[in-house]
């Protein structure tokens, strides 16, 4: 079984946002494998399926994203899950719109959300895929930036980047995270 989370804050007010690439991911995948992501627990939302013969839960920490580890470490807890079972998907502001980069480990960079999660369950290894959203022309609007709405004429590229995230998760899951790094980074 695999924990997958997008990182991003509440939708109603976040969800044309780049800081919910997470979400989007999240959300496409639920609707490919028609999975309910309703289910209110772990400080989040989530749902349970399967993806490619897998069983998942698919979870949206609802906490914002500067407390996402909380509710990691919480589903994390209740399952009994081994950190290798986990994938977290989130944006990244040193990747170009369109662009995934896969992990196996690492830090959390300058992510608050995956500063949270590293502290909460006190470990950098597991599996992430990072979704470019690229860097503001004036760094000084970085917050702006992040949590502000996606104008029109970025949506392609943004789009472009969580479609390539979903394909990244299932390629995780179906083949290993060797051959997904190989065929998407």
């Amino acid at each position: 079984m695999y924990i997958i989370i997008g990182l991003g804050n509440p939708e109603k007010d976040y969800s044309n946002t780049r800081h919910n690439m997470g979400f989007q991911v999240i959300n496409k995948l639920a609707k490919q494998y028609e999975i309910e992501v309703t289910k209110s627990k772990f400080k989040g939302l989530y749902g349970n399926g399967v993806i490619e013969g897998e069983k998942v839960i698919l979870l949206k920490p609802q906490t914002f994203m500067n407390l996402s580890g909380e509710s990691v470490k919480e589903i994390l807890q209740f399952y009994k899950i081994e950190i290798e079972q986990i994938i977290l998907i989130y944006d990244d502001i040193d990747i170009e719109p369109g662009v995934i980069k896969i992990r196996k480990t690492g830090g959390p960079g300058t992510h608050n959300g995956m500063k949270s999660v590293v502290h909460e369950i006190n470990t950098q290894n597991f599996k992430r895929v990072r979704v470019g959203i690229g860097m503001p022309e004036d760094k000084e609007d970085l917050i702006e930036y992040v949590i502000g709405a996606i104008p029109e004429e970025d949506k392609e590229p943004l789009e472009k980047g969580t479609e390539l995230a979903k394909e990244a998760v299932v390629e995780i899951i179906k083949n290993g995270i060797d051959i997904a790094m190989n065929k998407f980074n």
